[in-house]
């Protein structure tokens, strides 16, 4: 099928897309929030700029749209028929800055989690957003026992006394 664009309309389509505030990242962000998850959005300070910082579980999570970041056997991933070459330029460096982001945020000591656009569809909705507040839970506990074996922070109203038997 040839393309029946104009160069024009094309450049009018391709700049209408978001890179920010995109629906698949409002359905996680309004589920975070229902839930009671306080984050901060697109922070610069941290590579890659992540969509979504939650500091208190010191994660970030990335909201990818499957055509723009190359998701693998997903059915919203397909090259252009047109400039074929360039597209497959452009998705493998963004993977490879993906990748590279992923890794200096890990060293950092952040978890990451990455959400992809085909599996916040209505279908798949549910089961995802369940699965991220496990991973939630999870890292949640991680970073709140690290924190308690280092403070030890009773919990009794009393203060603690040493156990001392009877003689």
């Amino acid at each position: 099928m040839p393309d029946t664009m104009t160069p024009e309309q094309r450049h009018r389509c391709m700049a209408a897309i978001r890179g920010k505030d995109t629906r698949p990242e409002m359905v996680v962000r309004r589920w975070l929030w229902a839930q009671g998850y306080r984050y901060r959005l697109h922070v610069r300070r941290l590579p890659g700029t992540p969509d979504i910082v939650l500091h208190r579980y010191h994660t970030v999570i990335n909201v990818n749209g499957c055509f723009w970041h190359g998701h693998e056997g997903c059915p919203h991933f397909t090259l252009p028929k047109t400039r074929t070459a360039y597209w497959r330029d452009k998705i493998a460096h963004n993977r490879q800055r993906d990748a590279r982001n992923l890794d200096t945020l890990k060293h950092m000591g952040w978890y990451v989690i990455t959400l992809w656009e085909c599996d916040l569809a209505p279908a798949k909705r549910q089961r995802t957003l369940m699965g991220l507040s496990l991973a939630l839970s999870t890292i949640y506990l991680k970073v709140a026992g690290a924190r308690g074996q280092a403070e030890q922070q009773s919990l009794a109203a009393e203060p603690v006394k040493p156990y001392l038997p009877r003689r």
